[in-house]
Parts: structure tokens; C-alpha cells; sequence
């Protein structure tokens, strides 16, 4: 099917976001200062409820300052004075939709305990797309383990405070500004997320893994069929780390663990053959770049081509190699 505006918009939940620095002065070094101008925000969402449309929520943020925490805070109550007046059924209230800082954050919350529903905030945990090292750090372990501190950080300042304020992801990717040429639009950034889409299901198993710090793994319920879907992602092109996945207690405890065995040097992660599961069938897809260069454009599946037609149909993605465990 085709999607066009037509059949998404009636799906969609409709969050607006409201410029932040509206009225303020912008000083050295990034900084902004002043009271935020509502004016505009206002006459804007009047005009929403005069013309009928369903806002699920407006977000008072700002990208490339900085303004102070308490000050933040005293125009998000502002904000919620305007919802609270001119909304029958009554929109969230986001803020500030900005990068983590755990002392801006934890002093925003504290101030805002009955004025914000949602804290939004950004993750874009490679940095700018004109480090000429995005690559390496795509490649390094602990740039993917670090993007989990923004979650517990701020689920904990949450947790220990008076707001009953749920935290949102407004924005993420790896690289922010656009990304970079050949990277964020290559084999390297993404080659998974075409088959994370079609193979894994919404409930996660815990995984954990044994052995070198290159393999990462993720286990899902399968979206499409009964049993479980692991994702291997192999950091390392020139070694092959063949794997035993032992699923006792998965059931019963929604656990995965996956040790590393020794074998010789090829050129992706798989698991072994010899696995019993019951007698049931294992499908392995393997995706690659085009002549091993993981700045290309070009992916192969079990090495075949995948290729795409005008209308953004991907071709070639049924391929499996199957085997009976």
C-alpha cells in the first residue's frame, strides 16, 4: 500500500512544538535570557481549537541556547495556564526538547512538579556529522552502551521527584546536523533497521552475551511468527565470532544467553549449525555491504542485492538461508 497524507494524518497523534525563544535576547556563548513571549504561541493554539483540530500536545523547546532551568520553568507554567484556559480537553505540555544535562534537568523537574506531563528530551549520541571520526565511533562498543545514561538519569530524577511526568524521546539519531555523506546514509548507520521492521515484535527478552565486546545482540518475540528473533551485529568485518544461544528459561524468565566460540577468521557473526531447537526451523538472514565496504550504499541479503523500485518497495527480502536445528 501507498502511504500518502491522507491515510497517515488520521493516525497520527499531533504534538506541536512552540519556539521556546520567542521574546528572549540571545547573549554570548549560547545563553538566552528574558521571559518567553507567549503571545504568538497563544493566537496560535486559539486558532487550533477554533478550527476544530485535535492537539495531543505542545512542546516549549528551543535547539542551540541555553536558557536557565528556573526561568524554563516559569514559562512552562505559563504555557500550562493558557492550556488550562482555552482547552476543553486539555493537551500535554512537553519541555524543553532539548540534550540531557542531569543538573538542568533535575532542577527543571523539581520546578514544574504540576505543569509538565512530558519531559522531552534529544539523542543524537555520535555527536555532530562533521566529526571526521563518526565512523569509529559507529564501530566502538562504548558509544552504543552510552546511550542508555540520558534513559536511567533522567527515569531516575524523575523517580525521586514530586512530578508524575513521563520522559519522551522528541528527537534521536546517531549524528545530528544532517548526519554525514556516506555514513549516516550508508551500510555502516543502518543496514539493520529494514529487517528490525519486518523480523522483530514489539516484547523484548533480555539478552546477554559472552565473549568479545564486538558482537552486540538483541532478542525479540518475532513480529510475523511464533518463536524469538536475534539480532548479531558484528562490529569487527574482518573476524567471524560463531555463537551458541542457549534459551533455557526463556519461557519462564524472557532471558537469552549467547557465548562466543572459538573458530577461524571469515566475515560475519553466525550461529551454530549444529543447535537443537526441538527439531524446529532456524531462518538466518545475513546482510552485508557491497564488496566489504561499509561506506557503501548497497547491501546484500545472504549476498544477494537488494534493491528498491520508485514506489519504495524493497526487493529481495524474503531470502533466508534455513536450516532444520
Amino acid at each position: 500500500m501507498r502511504l500518502t497524507f491522507e491515510t497517515c494524518l488520521p493516525k497520527a497523534a499531533v504534538v506541536f512544538g512552540l519556539n521556546a525563544l520567542n521574546g528572549r535576547k540571545i547573549g554570548s556563548y549560547g545563553s538566552a535570557g528574558g521571559v518567553w513571549n507567549s503571545t504568538n504561541a497563544e493566537s496560535l493554539m486559539r486558532y487550533t481549537v477554533n478550527k476544530g483540530y485535535t492537539i495531543h500536545g505542545w512542546e516549549l523547546g528551543g535547539i542551540g541556547t541555553r536558557v536557565a532551568a528556573d526561568q524554563y520553568a516559569s514559562d512552562i507554567i505559563t504555557l500550562q495556564a493558557i492550556v488550562d484556559t482555552g482547552f476543553e480537553v486539555k493537551p500535554l505540555v512537553l519541555a524543553p526538547g532539548g540534550f540531557y544535562n542531569e543538573n538542568w534537568f533535575s532542577e527543571f523537574i523539581d520546578k514544574t512538579p504540576e505543569s509538565l506531563q512530558v519531559v522531552s528530551h534529544h539523542i543524537y549520541n555520535l555527536g555532530p556529522g562533521v566529526d571526521d571520526h563518526l565512523t569509529d565511533k559507529i564501530l566502538n562498543p562504548s558509544y552504543l552502551t552510552s546511550g542508555s545514561q540520558p534513559f536511567s538519569g533522567l527515569q531516575q530524577i524523575l523517580q525521586n521527584s514530586a512530578s508524575s511526568a513521563v520522559s519522551w524521546v522528541g528527537e534521536a539519531g546517531g549524528a545530528y546536523n544532517s548526519g554525514r555523506n556516506l555514513v549516516t546514509n550508508a551500510f555502516v548507520f543502518s543496514f539493520c533497521a529494514l529487517l528490525w521492521h519486518r523480523l522483530m515484535g514489539s516484547n523484548v527478552l533480555s539478552t546477554s552475551f559472552s565473549g568479545t565486546t564486538k558482537i552486540r545482540a538483541y532478542t525479540h518475540c518475532s513480529k510475523r511468527s511464533q518463536g524469538i528473533t536475534v539480532l548479531l551485529i558484528n562490529l569487527d568485518g574482518n573476524t567471524t565470532v560463531k555463537v551458541q544461544v542457549s534459551t533455557e528459561n526463556a519461557a519462564s524468565h524472557g532471558a537469552l544467553t549467547i557465548q562466543q566460540q572459538q573458530t577461524q577468521k571469515t566475515k560475519f557473526a553466525r550461529m551454530s549449525r549444529d543447535y537443537k531447537v526441538d527439531g524446529k526451523t532456524r531462518e538466518e538472514y545475513h546482510l552485508t555491504a557491497k564488496d566489504g565496504d561499509i561506506h557503501s550504499q548497497t547491501m546484500l541479503l545472504n549476498g544477494e542485492f537488494i534493491w528498491r523500485d520508485s514506489s519504495i518497495r524493497t526487493h529481495k527480502c524474503e531470502r533466508t538461508r534455513s536450516y532444520n536445528c
